[in-house]
């Protein structure tokens, strides 16, 4: 019998730690975990030459690919360079099609250049810019998990969000979603996964029906 587990590597959303990731809970005699955190962009550094370094730091064939939000924007462009078991966006979007409205006035005006990431960024701002500003508890929630300050990273990260320019989907990519999300409103969302009350951060409060609806996703295909 083949007992080699099945590598799966996680990349979490804007700004935020591996932390984010700690109510996910798989088999470990199945799956063997591994957790991406952010590298710190250089200089006109393009998304997909960032994703390519990003991809770099994977040791396995046929892995697993997981990111969440920004994160789930982000594996998608490193699928390009990597032969994977399997792809799954969480709590993000396939194309720039189905960003909401905000974000296209946002790109569209320049606004996302006068964020003062310079300003040395409070927990509480930088968990509004990840998850959005309506809910106290969830921003209560999500805040302890944000932990990337660096200018260069925020600047960089908040421009290929917001200015992101795939317009078809990745073949094959996997989306779970919930309808509860308020960054990325599940009605601009198709061909997904649904996971009912879920909002943006249900990789914390609800980590055990995410886990259940991934490994599904991992053992069916």
């Amino acid at each position: 019998m083949n007992t080699e587990k099945i590598p799966i590597y996680f990349v979490p959303g804007l700004a935020a730690s591996k932390e984010i990731f700690r109510n996910i809970r798989l088999p470990e005699d199945r799956y063997e975990i591994h957790i991406l955190e952010w590298l710190i962009p250089e200089k006109e550094e393009t998304i997909q030459q960032y994703a390519k370094r990003m991809a770099d730091r994977i040791e396995h064939q046929n892995a697993v690919l997981v990111g969440v939000s920004f994160g789930g924007v982000m594996v998608q462009e490193m699928s390009q360079f990597l032969d994977l078991r399997a792809l799954v966006i969480i709590s993000s979007v396939k194309t720039k099609n189905e960003l909401p409205a905000r974000f296209r006035w946002v790109r569209n005006t320049g606004a996302y250049k006068l964020l003062p990431t310079g300003w040395a960024l409070s927990v509480k701002d930088l968990t509004k810019l990840a998850i959005g500003p309506r809910s106290k508890k969830r921003l209560t929630l999500y805040q302890e998990y944000l932990s990337v300050r660096d200018k260069q990273y925020l600047d960089w990260a908040i421009k290929q969000m917001v200015c992101w320019e795939r317009t078809e989907k990745v073949p094959g990519v996997h989306h779970i979603h919930g309808d509860g999300d308020i960054v990325f409103p599940s009605k601009n969302i198709s061909e997904y996964t649904l996971l009912e009350g879920g909002t943006h951060v249900m990789i914390l409060n609800k980590g055990s029906k995410v886990s259940k609806l991934l490994e599904n996703i991992i053992e069916t295909g």
